[in-house]
């Protein structure tokens, strides 16, 4: 009896390191994701909705926002961390409608 005891002792342990060690890989992948479409050639009717913001943020708020221009000649890419919900470089409109979507979707 005493070892059995000894056993689920040992085995409840072994199940809170591994819970402990889940909770803190997840705290750290990603939760929400928000896109985010727009022409940015409005009104010259050229383009359409090809160009996209995306923010890949944890449930600390910290992450990334991609953002795409197309353009018929190239397409440009940027990345620009984020951390708390806020980057150090300046974002677009269509960045922060982007962080923002996927904060709100934390909450």
């Amino acid at each position: 009896m005493n070892n059995s005891i000894e056993g689920l002792e040992k085995f409840k342990n072994e199940i809170e390191t591994y819970l402990g060690t889940v909770e803190k890989r997840l705290k750290k992948s990603t939760q929400a994701v928000y896109t985010v479409r727009f022409n940015p050639f409005k009104g010259t009717g050229s383009g359409g909705n090809q160009s996209f913001a995306t923010a890949f943020l944890n449930e600390n708020s910290d992450g990334v926002v991609v953002s795409s221009l197309y353009a018929r000649e190239r397409v440009s890419i940027f990345s620009k961390p984020i951390k708390g919900g806020i980057s150090e470089y300046e974002l677009s409109e269509e960045e922060k409608e982007a962080v923002d979507g996927a904060m709100k979707s934390l909450a």
